[in-house]
């Protein structure tokens, strides 16, 4: 993610980015999704995030030409270099050797060659340029230092996420009343979990541990193997499905106890952060859509992935708020099914559903983690600098890992902490930025290739309004989302 120009990694058919994409997005913003839904009302919620949807899927699209662009621009330099390399060259040779010399094969200005001889266009994306390397590219020094900021933030919240989940299950699965009649019982953090310790102390007991067992990795690199993510995601639909299905059935027999309201509007604000969270890919799309190896499709897929993701998001909240008591449901929509027998009453299925966060989040924390220690060394970086070994190994861990612990131990609010990330944060990477890479880059690529030249891979939003609509609204939410938190603080 902060990195530059990578491996393109082993390619894969579009079918198989298709489900790539799709693990990618839904993730932990689903599970505090139904919370949101009930406490904005059902109709504005399923207004909201249609259109959230659709404006996650412009600027995906903005992202896809922005690395076609930064590809083409990368072949333009290529190609100077080699005629460089070549008048040097022939300035080597007499008049008359050059005479006596065959001309050069003539070649399009921006086209190289793979080994092999296969031709290639220079809008195919085919080196992996992240988002830090595509904004050095097209953003002065401020835009690029913005963009890092930007990123760190983001990361840090999602770390604070990651952080307070884990501790959630571990101490909802460990303190919760697991009897049957348990269901209608909203806990309280003073309540006492084991003997003289209540809820909230075992809460910070997790999450110490937490600390001590995943805060070593982040002085190290780690990454997520092939197998881990297979298994995680197996775990993950397991468990979505067997909450819609649950829900689907209770709601069937006519047991459900949610009663939502139509439109709540003091609800909007958070869902629209969770929403934002929710529909994260973009900081991802450089991995995920240059290994695919018929990128002629892409256009089309994404579409597909957004329209099942739509789908997917509203059927796991539209079960929840009917199936359940709006005051009842949790931040983390799994603990609704570990202390209610009349959903399910099987208790290994019961802790499954609780416990099953707490393994495929903590596989992630270590790489989120290494990420934002990377992002922050990009971002102090100057060139020919090296770090001390203190500031590189002690330094940037330490900064990486403390802050987001020490807002999950100061709360554990994680709709909270969703909204807020995705809001302010989010909205940058998932709107401001993506817009900006494709009218700069845009800007870029005139010198280079003229009008005439169509990038293969441009956005359906092709007009520079969607750009500028894109960056307005992303300016209006920030407002709108600022005044409601200092409005909602004045009421306190």
């Amino acid at each position: 993610m902060a990195g530059g120009i990578t491996e393109t990694g082993e390619l894969y058919s579009p079918y198989v980015g298709l489900v790539y994409m799709f693990n990618l997005i839904v993730g932990t913003g689903a599970l505090t999704m139904p919370k949101a839904f009930a406490q904005a009302g059902w109709a504005v919620s399923l207004a909201l995030i249609s259109f959230l949807a659709f404006m996650s899927y412009m600027t995906t699209t903005f992202v896809i030409e922005a690395m076609a662009a930064a590809n083409a621009q990368l072949c333009w330099k290529r190609r100077e270099q080699e005629e460089v390399q070549d008048c040097d060259c022939t300035s080597d040779y007499s008049d008359d050797d050059v005479r006596g010399r065959s001309e050069p094969e003539t070649r399009p200005i921006l086209s190289v060659q793979r080994t092999g001889g296969g031709h290639v266009d220079h809008f195919d994306i085919v080196e992996r340029v992240e988002m830090g390397q595509m904004a050095s590219m097209f953003f002065n020094k401020v835009g690029v230092n913005m963009f890092y900021i930007c990123m760190v933030v983001y990361l840090y919240g999602d770390l604070a996420i990651y952080a307070a989940a884990v501790p959630i299950s571990l101490m909802e699965v460990a303190c919760g009343n697991h009897s049957c009649s348990a269901g209608s019982v909203k806990y309280d953090d003073t309540d006492l979990c084991w003997g003289p310790v209540t809820r909230k102390d075992a809460y910070k007991v997790f999450l110490s541990i937490f600390t001590v067992m995943l805060g070593p990795f982040v002085f190290f690199d780690a990454q997520k193997t092939k197998y881990l993510q297979i298994l995680t995601s197996l775990m993950r639909w397991i468990a979505f499905t067997m909450m819609i299905i649950l829900a689907l059935i209770r709601i069937g027999k006519g047991r459900g106890e949610g009663h939502p309201r139509m439109a709540q509007i003091s609800g909007v604000p958070n869902l629209f952060g969770v929403c934002v969270y929710s529909f994260m890919c973009q900081h991802s799309l450089p991995s995920l859509v240059t290994p695919i190896s018929d990128k002629r499709r892409v256009g089309t897929l994404v579409v597909c992935d957004y329209v099942l993701i739509l789908g997917f998001y509203g059927l796991l909240s539209f079960t929840a708020i009917f199936c359940f008591d709006s005051s009842l449901l949790h931040d983390m929509y799994t603990l609704n099914f570990t202390d209610n027998c009349d959903v399910l009453d099987i208790p290994a299925l019961r802790y499954f559903l609780g416990l099953f966060p707490v393994f495929t989040i903590s596989t992630n924390f270590p790489i989120i983690a290494v990420t934002l220690r990377n992002n922050w060394k990009t971002l102090f970086h100057r060139d020919g600098g090296t770090y001390p070994w203190v500031v590189d190994r002690i330094v940037f861990p330490l900064i990486t890992l403390v802050p987001p612990i020490i807002v999950a131990f100061c709360t554990h609010n994680l709709e909270s902490l969703v909204g807020i990330t995705g809001a302010y944060a989010g909205t940058g990477i998932q709107y401001v930025i993506p817009a900006l890479l494709v009218y700069y880059g845009r800007r870029h690529l005139v010198p280079m290739l003229g009008t005439d030249e169509v990038n293969k891979h441009q956005s359906p939003f092709r007009h520079t309004f969607w750009v500028w609509f894109v960056v307005v609204w992303a300016t209006f939410c920030l407002m709108f989302v600022t005044a409601n938190i200092i409005l909602e603080d004045t009421k306190k």
